[in-house]
């Protein structure tokens, strides 16, 4: 990329950052309130003054060039190391851009969309998209810089290690429990005795994450066995249906109605808890619409103490949420 002599324009880069968020210039120049013929002038004259093209047609939209997607990239760091200075001069300055989010379906619901309706009357030039994931999905998003901020679970007997490029902020966490058929027997005593009283059964697990499978065949080894898993869903509605109509058990979030037919057994020493978190890419967190959300998050996992409402949609549910207390994960592989 050859750079020409010149001063770069910041409202120029913004232009692009954003194209390269929204994938249309007419999306860019709505949001930007500006008109469809500005953004591409804007970007034309970016190119100009960076020497390489930026954009090149898809059809009857746009796509960057792999140039313009290393200057948007560079344009992240830029505007928010500007919006950070002027931050730190003018307090009161207000948050302006577009946000992606992946989220898991509950995180989305419990955490995510309070957030959107607050912010939709507190700061409405911060636009937040919101696209639906399970965590390693979220995950290679975030590393791909196809999305801002993720929000990821884990468990605690399956705990994700997050990579270095990686901030990772917990959130809440949920007790869960074994998902049994009404009439099944009662049993006492710690995790391993739960399952064990189970181990003929079937089993169900998450279809889209392996992570309560890995907790489950924790579990079943310290009571000296392998889970015969039969059946997968990503619903946890269907995974009570399931357990009703016989096919098998599986774990379900602890203290919510399960209806009838369903029974739920603790499971303690050790118990299963899941984890929720916010994760960013290190040195991110600063850009203003994305330290407003984080902050918005974080305030109401810490002030939230009610049981989420139940999803009917995908795993997993979240009942019982208490603020997370896990220290951040810092290093390892991504999860």
């Amino acid at each position: 990329m050859m750079m020409n002599d010149g001063a770069m324009d910041l409202r120029r880069l913004e232009l692009l950052l954003e194209l390269s968020r929204l994938g249309s210039m007419r999306a860019v120049a709505d949001v930007m309130h500006v008109t469809t013929s500005t953004v591409s002038q804007q970007v034309a004259t970016l190119a100009r003054e960076v020497g390489t093209p930026l954009v090149e047609p898809e059809g009857r939209r746009v796509r960057l060039t792999p140039a313009g997607r290393r200057l948007a990239d560079h344009a992240v760091t830029i505007l928010a190391a500007v919006e950070a200075a002027r931050a730190d001069l003018d307090p009161a300055a207000t948050p302006v851009g577009t946000l992606r989010v992946a989220a898991f379906a509950t995180a989305v619901r419990r955490s995510l969309l309070p957030v959107v309706r607050r912010l939709a009357e507190t700061h409405p030039d911060v636009r937040i998209l919101v696209h639906e994931h399970e965590p390693a999905e979220a995950l290679g998003l975030l590393a791909a810089d196809e999305v801002d901020l993720a929000l990821t679970y884990d468990y605690n007997l399956a705990p994700t290690t997050f990579d270095p490029s990686l901030s990772a902020v917990p959130l809440w966490s949920a007790a869960w429990s074994l998902g049994v058929p009404s009439r099944s027997p009662r049993v006492r005593g710690a995790s391993p005795a739960i399952l064990e009283a189970f181990r003929g059964r079937d089993w169900i697990v998450n279809s889209r994450n392996t992570a309560d499978e890995e907790v489950l065949r924790i579990l079943a080894s310290l009571a000296g066995f392998a889970p015969r898993i039969a059946h997968r869903a990503d619903s946890l509605e269907l995974v009570r249906d399931m357990v009703v109509a016989g096919l098998g058990v599986g774990l379900l979030p602890a203290g919510q109605p399960t209806g009838r037919g369903v029974s739920l057994r603790s499971l303690t020493d050790p118990g299963v808890v899941l984890r929720s978190f916010a994760v960013t890419r290190r040195g991110r967190q600063d850009w203003p619409p994305l330290a407003l959300v984080l902050r918005r998050l974080t305030r109401s996992a810490e002030e939230s103490a009610r049981p989420a409402v139940p999803h009917a949609g995908g795993r997993p549910g979240c009942p019982g949420v208490r603020p997370g207390r896990t220290p951040e994960h810092r290093s390892g592989p991504a999860g």
